[in-house]
């Protein structure tokens, strides 16, 4: 066998890598950087008994430069690090592999601040758990991957990092992702006008009765593989719910500024559990931009020909930016903010959405709104991924409406639908919890199915009342989604309920005192506040069937076909579909996308009641003549003025 390999570092780990590479190639062993990088060197390896990242930057930026792949090894409290292998020009280095071990641990504020002082100290000192014996033990993995790369074989470090135990020499193995805002190798192209325009490609369906382009199965394979990691994933936890009457599962979406929990709800568990990590990846793709880089930085006053007008997707009222705490300032159009390109359905070309409405977080105390996950929707292809965030702008405008004009929507009886796994979940609802099972049509001038669900306690402790809402061209999986949110907050409520009931009391009489998301459905907990629901449980009404209030959809074998379809009800109403691209690398690399749906003139949903963006929104007052509810328009002040029950 032949080579040179570098060697960098010094201490014991450095002296066993060095001792058993001797026998086998050439070495050469420097203590730093300080003389550069050996030219003839065919990898190098970067070691050190401690953990200074400051050294691992300089060899990103060293290596970088002369092309030469790299491996390190270091000891960290008390734990073995070998890898990843970097070869440069590639993405995936050591820097994106160290921000997703930070982003895993539940340290990593405490982590984080730590590597912001640790150059002025040129690192750790002497790890206390770096023996002689672990010390061996990591050696002697990192001569054996050394020997993989040199021998052109494929090196267990490519694109992962082994963790060993110093206490208890046991190693595991694990994946990590580039991270696609990596300084060191990111390879993200900037936004443009070019890579905005959307044009829709075949998109077949699974079978003629699902509006999915790729079975689960198909996916499963690299869910969990890929994106769920107690490590280095951007996912790092899961957990089964074992209270709810179905199969609930949830996944934790570690941020810098807390934990996410992420639910998948279905009737199996292991449906649920990748489902749950699908739901993780839309909300990490729906943060911020990671797909591409954003380049467009200037006021609405000299990009108004081809840019959105961000009055037409709702604002807060002039009485709300008044407030002395409010955290938002009324647009300016002269003000220059970051623009996103977008893709207008309607106008049929790319069009400048506000980044701030376009990702989630990107607006908070600095914008003109607060802008929710409304219309995020996830994919197997971008077809799909737009159908469903078309769907859920869908069901939350048909809630909100149905809540802010009241509308005594028509009750549905769901043994009228005659699907048995309906009456099933029904049944088991209302069995294991005490809760009664209330539908409702809340569909609106579209046409496209929405549902309002109401689960209601039959005793009288514990959460009284929990709405949810869904939508889809099959008005019996709409209801059997939101039954299946409603199903996922009934019995995990009550304990929260009872202890923070005064909380609660306090909302009922000041609604500015709901703040969070999570305030709305605990308020309606509160039997007290029932009677503001009584314009939908007026028991006097005959209940509907699914045939009376639904027509049967057309079954394409497409799925585009189904989304083309939605485009042209929209078109005939004038309403926009303007689709901002969300993919990232991460998810892309396994063919999911992911968008943001935006139908300006549609109500968006808040949470907060200080955050209601009402203005500028005139179908909130005219669909309710259009539907045949009133014979004029709704005035701002016949609104009902209670803040919504969404969950």
């Amino acid at each position: 066998m032949s080579g040179t390999v570098a060697v960098i570092g010094e201490g014991l780990l450095t002296d066993f890598v060095c001792k058993e590479l001797s026998t086998q190639y050439q070495l050469v062993r420097q203590a730093d950087f300080a003389s550069g990088v050996p030219k003839e060197a065919d990898m190098a390896l970067v070691l050190n008994d401690a953990w200074d990242p400051s050294i691992h930057h300089l060899a990103e930026e060293m290596f970088q430069q002369t092309g030469t792949p790299w491996l390190r090894g270091f000891v960290s409290f008390g734990e073995g690090v070998i890898g990843p292998l970097v070869r440069p020009g590639m993405s995936g280095c050591s820097q994106c592999a160290d921000n997703r071990r930070l982003m895993a641990g539940s340290d990593r504020k405490e982590m984080w601040e730590l590597q912001q002082r640790l150059p002025e100290h040129k690192g750790l000192p002497h790890d206390v758990w770096a023996s002689r014996t672990g010390l061996l033990q990591v050696a002697h993995l990192l001569v054996a991957e050394a020997g993989k790369v040199l021998e052109g074989r494929h090196a267990h470090t490519e694109g992962q990092l082994f963790l060993i135990n110093l206490q208890t020499l046991k190693n595991s193995r694990h994946f990590f992702l580039p991270d696609p805002l990596c300084p060191v190798c990111s390879q993200l192209p900037d936004d443009s006008e070019i890579a905005a325009r959307i044009s829709l490609q075949p998109s077949p369906k699974i079978s003629p009765d699902s509006y999915r382009s790729r079975p689960m199965d198909e996916l499963k394979g690299v869910l969990a593989k890929e994106y769920l990691d107690a490590r280095t994933g951007f996912l790092n936890g899961k957990l089964l719910d074992l209270v709810s009457p179905f199969a609930d599962s949830s996944i934790n979406l570690p941020l810098f500024g807390g934990d996410e929990g992420c639910a998948g709800r279905t009737n199996s568990y292991a449906d649920s559990e990748l489902t749950a990590i699908l739901e993780g990846l839309e909300r990490y793709c729906g943060l911020s931009p990671r797909g591409k880089r954003t380049v467009v930085h200037d006021s609405f006053r000299n990009l108004k020909d081809r840019a959105l007008n961000p009055v037409q997707v709702g604002v807060h009222e002039e009485k709300q930016y008044e407030r002395p705490d409010f955290p938002f300032k009324p647009f300016d159009p002269d003000r220059s903010i970051d623009w996103v390109w977008g893709y207008s359905f309607l106008q049929e070309r790319p069009i400048l959405v506000p980044e701030l409405l376009a990702y989630y977080s990107s607006g908070c105390g600095h914008g003109f709104v607060y802008e929710t996950s409304n219309g995020c929707a996830l994919g197997g292809s971008l077809e799909e991924a737009i159908f469903y965030g078309i769907l859920e702008v869908v069901e939350r405008d048909s809630f909100l409406l149905t809540w802010y004009a009241q509308l005594p929507i028509p009750r549905l009886d769901p043994y009228s639908a005659g699907d048995l796994e309906l009456s099933l979940m029904v049944e088991r609802l209302q069995e294991v919890t005490g809760y009664d099972v209330h539908l409702f049509n809340s569909t609106m001038e579209h046409g496209i199915p929405c549902v309002w669900v109401l689960a209601k306690n039959r005793t009288q402790k514990g959460v009284n009342l929990i709405c949810a809402a869904g939508a889809s061209p099959d008005p019996v999986r709409a209801v059997k989604s939101a039954i299946h949110e409603v199903a996922g907050m009934l019995l995990t409520s009550n304990e929260k309920f009872e202890e923070n009931r005064e909380q609660y009391e306090r909302m009922l009489h000041d609604p500015f005192e709901v703040r969070q998301m999570e305030d709305h459905s605990m308020l309606y907990s509160l039997p007290q506040a029932e009677e503001r629901l009584q314009f939908l449980l007026d028991e006097n009404r005959p209940l509907r069937t699914f045939d009376e209030e639904f027509k049967r959809s057309v079954r394409n074998a497409d799925l585009t076909d189904d989304l083309k379809s939605f485009l042209e009800v929209f078109r005939r109403l004038n309403l926009d579909v303007i689709v901002v691209d969300q993919t990232t690398p991460e998810t892309l690399r396994n063919g999911l996308h992911c968008v943001k749906v935006l139908i300006p003139g549609m109500l968006p949903m808040t949470f907060g009641q200080h955050l209601i963006r009402l203005s500028g929104l005139e179908r909130v007052l005219k669909v309710p003549v259009v539907l045949g509810y009133v014979k004029e328009p709704l005035t701002p002040e016949e609104l009902n003025p209670h803040p919504h029950p969404f969950p």
